[in-house]
């Protein structure tokens, strides 16, 4: 179930996002500011406070993505995020045609090994 909208992220945007997510039953959507989806502690991923949405996706498909629908990889704070794709908003309004990729990113990541918990101390 989708949380409320407690961002600056435009609505029709964040529930593109959460048509997509909705595709991979296990997927969930969290965050306040920053909308993104995650298991066992890797990013798999974001829309941003503007709406865009950023899909972290393995080598081939990553390479096959950019070339498919021209795009480029996500740049946050200056940075590139070479494993992260920018997803052109006419790929975000399809989710038939981007659901397959947002299935690869959850698959990968569930290949990937946990990352450890960071337990805050009481206090």
């Amino acid at each position: 179930m989708a949380k409320p909208n407690k961002t600056s992220i435009p609505a029709e945007r964040l529930a593109l996002y959460d048509a997509l997510i909705a595709t991979v039953p296990q997927a969930e959507r969290k965050g306040a500011a920053m909308a993104y989806t995650s298991l066992n502690g890797h990013m798999v991923s974001y829309m941003n406070e503007t709406g865009v949405l950023a899909l972290k996706l393995p080598p081939g498909a990553r390479e096959e993505f950019l070339q498919r629908f021209d795009a480029r990889l996500q740049e946050a704070y200056g940075i590139v995020q070479k494993d992260y794709v920018r997803v052109p908003d006419a790929v975000l309004a399809d989710t038939a045609v981007l659901a397959p990729y947002f299935l690869t990113s959850w698959r990968h990541t569930e290949g990937l090994k946990p990352k450890p918990t960071k337990k805050r101390r009481p206090g």
